[in-house]
């Protein structure tokens, strides 16, 4: 990855859980590059939503088999980041 913050952030993850965490502890989720690390994650978030950021926390998540017919696959493994902003700012997607 060179440096494109657009690269980093795959998108937003929109759940019950997250638009809790958002409400009560300016906490977002978001679905991000694997080969992301938290330095990276900061960057991008505070260069596309303009906001400040506190904590960044993240999480490999493993692909669950799946059966499809009489064969067995797996669903892909992808990294999950939450972000903590500052109180004073939000991001009006969630």
């Amino acid at each position: 990855m060179k440096n494109d913050i657009y690269a980093v952030l795959i998108r937003p993850l929109v759940t019950e859980k997250g638009t809790k965490l958002s409400q009560t502890r300016h906490a977002f989720s978001f679905q991000v590059n694997p080969n992301a690390n938290k330095a990276q994650i900061k960057q991008a978030v505070e260069k596309i939503y303009n906001v400040r950021v506190l904590e960044v926390r993240t999480a490999n998540r493993k692909g669950k088999p799946r059966r499809a017919g009489y064969r067995w696959s797996e669903t892909s493994q992808w990294k999950k980041a939450v972000v903590v902003l500052h109180p004073d700012h939000n991001i009006d997607l969630f």
